[in-house]
């Protein structure tokens, strides 16, 4: 299967215990560039979701999004700090004495000073969210993979009818090329004639230059190229996988064949179906960046 490398997949968990959400979304992207964003207290599991992503996704610019909450309410503790508080008072006591002023601390107010008290959390079962965890990013990038695969079988759709067309173009390129040598044989004639009036026309003069004209204009071994190159695409297309590499490649060599069919043209309209054969090729290209 084809796959785009825009998409988007979402998966949520809730228990009694937790509510885990996952969102992935991508663009293309020559590499594969995942960012992620979540929780600090889920940070120690950042090096598995990346090698479990890695069964997913192959190309793209990926973006994760993980929200965590936790509902259980005897995963805090308190702490009281008493050679924090110790501090605290003798640094009072000291101020009351160097100044002459009252110490009226009371315990109170030294209880609000800053890590006096502090909430812990308790130890956490790194397995059980771990297997939370897992199983939600594992449905989100399903879901991911099969809006790519959704979408890469509208573009396979949309570069076949493109591959169509241009082999069209190469077929009326290869039709004219006789019809301009034959012309250039007619015109050659003409001129000659004209130019000698009542003598008699050298034929073999007449081929010869013929002969390298046509030579100097030949476009066959584009045009047996090209239909090459768009069949292997047609055929790399239906067969699927993470070939956007590929194919821009073979965009790139049916281009180089379109710009020397181009620039070996000296009829109007043999240029103007080039240029229209170019034009398609930069369609396809830009649409192959979208492909894994």
């Amino acid at each position: 299967m084809l796959k785009s490398m825009t998409g988007f997949g979402r998966s949520e968990y809730i228990d009694e215990k937790r509510k885990i959400t996952v969102e992935i979304k991508a663009v293309n992207h020559r590499y594969l560039d995942c960012s992620i964003k979540m929780p600090k207290k889920l940070g120690f599991f950042e090096a598995s979701i990346r090698t479990l992503l890695k069964d997913y996704i192959q190309r793209g610019k990926v973006d994760v999004f993980i929200t965590y909450e936790d509902y259980t309410e005897d995963n805090l503790n308190l702490k009281y700090n008493r050679d924090m508080a110790k501090a605290y008072l003798s640094y009072l006591n000291e101020m009351a004495e160097e100044f002459g002023i009252e110490n009226d601390v009371r315990v109170s107010t030294l209880s609000r000073y800053p890590e006096v008290f502090s909430l812990e959390e308790s130890n956490v079962d790194e397995d059980e969210i771990w297997s939370d965890l897992e199983k939600v990013v594992r449905e989100a990038a399903a879901a991911f993979v099969d809006s790519r695969i959704k979408e890469g079988e509208n573009l396979k759709k949309d570069l076949l009818d493109k591959l169509d067309k241009m082999l069209s173009y190469v077929g009326n390129i290869e039709k004219r090329a006789p019809e301009i040598i034959e012309e250039y044989r007619k015109n050659l004639c003409e001129r000659v004639a004209d130019l000698l009036a009542d003598s008699a026309i050298d034929e073999s003069r007449i081929l010869g230059e013929v002969t390298l004209f046509a030579d100097k204009i030949c476009v066959d071994e584009e045009i047996v190229r090209l239909k090459s190159h768009v069949k292997t695409t047609a055929d790399i297309l239906k067969e699927g996988g993470s070939v956007g590499r590929k194919l821009d490649f073979i965009a790139q060599e049916m281009n180089r064949e379109a710009n020397t069919i181009l620039s070996k043209s000296n009829d109007l309209a043999t240029s103007d179906i080039a240029i229209n054969l170019k034009t398609d090729i930069e369609k396809v290209r830009e649409q192959i960046q979208n492909i894994e």
